[in-house]
């Protein structure tokens, strides 16, 4: 086990992973007083401030090479990105799985996961090769 998690994409899925499955929970709250579109940026947020003590900690395990402020910039950069796919994909999709008669509650849940997988990608390349850079361990 120790060897399996010392490979940073088993880490980076670990912490990722944990870090959507918070942002894909709280949305459901949030969508009780926020509409749809609003209630995924609020989730995202709060993924956000989870994912960067996660990925800085235990993830890319952060050397201090780099300032803090350096990190949560260029942090804050790339989720910006991924952001933007995330929300883009999971508007779409829902309006997509509307179309296909699935209720509203389902299309958005479904819609959602969808999103955040794809903000994946995005996020596990721009952490990688620009917020936790020159770590010998992420390498």
């Amino acid at each position: 086990m120790q060897s399996l998690l010392s490979d940073l994409r088993v880490r980076f899925l670990l912490a990722g992973g944990s870090a959507a499955l918070l942002n894909w929970l709280v949305r459901f709250p949030f969508g009780l007083f926020l509409p749809y579109t609003t209630a995924l940026i609020a989730a995202q947020a709060v993924g956000m401030a989870y994912g960067f003590i996660i990925y800085r900690n235990w993830a890319f395990r952060s050397s201090g090479e780099r300032s803090v402020l350096a990190e949560l910039r260029d942090f804050l950069a790339v989720n910006a990105a991924g952001a933007v796919v995330t929300i883009a994909l999971a508007v779409a999709a829902k309006a997509g799985l509307l179309l296909l008669g699935i209720p509203a509650t389902i299309a958005e849940g479904i819609a959602h996961a969808g999103g955040i997988a794809a903000g994946a990608v995005v996020n596990f390349l721009g952490h990688k090769h620009m917020t936790f850079r020159n770590r010998p361990s992420a390498r």
